[in-house]
């Protein structure tokens, strides 16, 4: 690994029918090779889950079950996926999930697989190193960065998005070393992602609440965020506290 320009990158997007890491399949899978000047491969396919897509997780993709019955099964599909992978530097939004669903689909059906060896980016944590979007989603960064709209939220357009994302979020970074070096510790985040307090200043959001997510298993930058403002705020009054002359009157 090296310069960045010179790297040869792999990005994946899975769809599921839902989100469960142990239940719920994939039905359709796309992985683009890519530098950052180029595509160099793409595929595509949807894939049989031999089970039914629950109508939320339609609402999301628009894959309903007929398109996806006879299609090829996941054994059928993921050696091509793999073998697009190798032993590239995978890119993906909250790529964890894909990452998952294609290591335990291909342990499940005795397929080779060491993509949980691959390096990665996830351009999630990288929009949050960026800090400029409003929102980090996909969609919200494609908007931020006046990307071209590659249609509904399906697999390979979700993938022709990500990469122009990922290319501009890597933009100052000259080796992929130097990234991974401050991709090791947790980013902060300005403002709650998730729950009743989305999109509201961390600094603003209730203790209680603060304390009550401190015990959830969040993601390290969520984790680390949540804490570090807990903290900041105990610091600020224990020295409002010891500052003032009259507090043990």
């Amino acid at each position: 690994m090296g310069l960045m320009k010179n790297e040869t990158f792999v990005c994946v997007d899975c769809e599921a029918t839902g989100l469960d890491l142990e239940k719920d399949q994939i039905i359709e899978v796309a992985a683009v090779v890519f530098t950052l000047d180029k595509e160099i491969e793409i595929y595509d396919s949807l894939v049989d889950p031999k089970m039914k897509i629950p109508e939320e997780s339609i609402k999301i993709h628009n894959i309903v079950q007929e398109m996806v019955e006879g299609q090829p099964l996941v054994q059928e599909v993921l050696p091509k996926i793999l073998k697009m992978i190798g032993r590239h530097i995978i890119v993906g939004h909250g790529i964890g999930f894909d990452i998952h669903l294609i290591n335990r689909d291909a342990k499940k059906n005795g397929l080779p697989s060491t993509i949980r060896n691959n390096p990665f980016f996830d351009t999630l944590r990288l929009a949050r190193l960026y800090g400029d979007s409003p929102q980090n989603s996909l969609q919200n960064l494609r908007e931020h960065f006046n990307i071209n709209n590659e249609g509904a939220h399906r697999a390979l357009n979700d993938v022709i998005v990500n990469i122009e994302v990922f290319r501009r979020l890597v933009e100052k970074y000259k080796t992929v070393e130097q990234l991974q070096k401050i991709l090791e510790r947790p980013i902060m985040l300005k403002k709650m992602p998730l729950g009743k307090h989305k999109g509201r200043p961390l600094k603003e959001v209730p203790l209680e609440y603060l304390q009550w997510a401190a015990g959830k298993n969040f993601d390290q930058d969520l984790s680390y965020s949540i804490k570090s403002e807990i903290k900041r705020r105990r610091q600020t009054k224990d020295f409002s506290t010891t500052s003032n002359p009259f507090h043990n009157l």
